[in-house]
């Protein structure tokens, strides 16, 4: 079972995911503006390659997102990628 945290400030944060209280990677985000936020970096921890945890931690942002009517600029390539991937993500994605 994969959890993750999120860390917010006014500038910056992160998704952080977890298999059994062991970090499993990170994605972070600045924010541009009130409105919208780029993730920059996605990583995941050598043992967890394979396992969902990029796409756990993508789906976290994807939610976060929606919950608080923000859109999303993936300019790292596997953000972007995903985003690509998948129609039924793309409705938080700048235009």
């Amino acid at each position: 079972m994969i959890e993750v945290k999120q860390n917010n400030d006014d500038k910056h944060g992160s998704f952080e995911a977890f298999i059994d209280g062991k970090r499993a990677g990170m994605m972070t985000y600045t924010w541009a503006g009130e409105e919208r936020f780029i993730i920059d970096h996605t990583e995941v921890e050598e043992a967890y390659n394979g396992k969902g945890v990029g796409k756990e931690m993508l789906l976290a942002a994807v939610d976060f997102a929606r919950k608080n009517e923000k859109k999303i600029i993936p300019l790292c390539p596997f953000a972007k990628a995903s985003f690509q991937k998948s129609e039924e993500l793309q409705d938080v994605l700048v235009n």
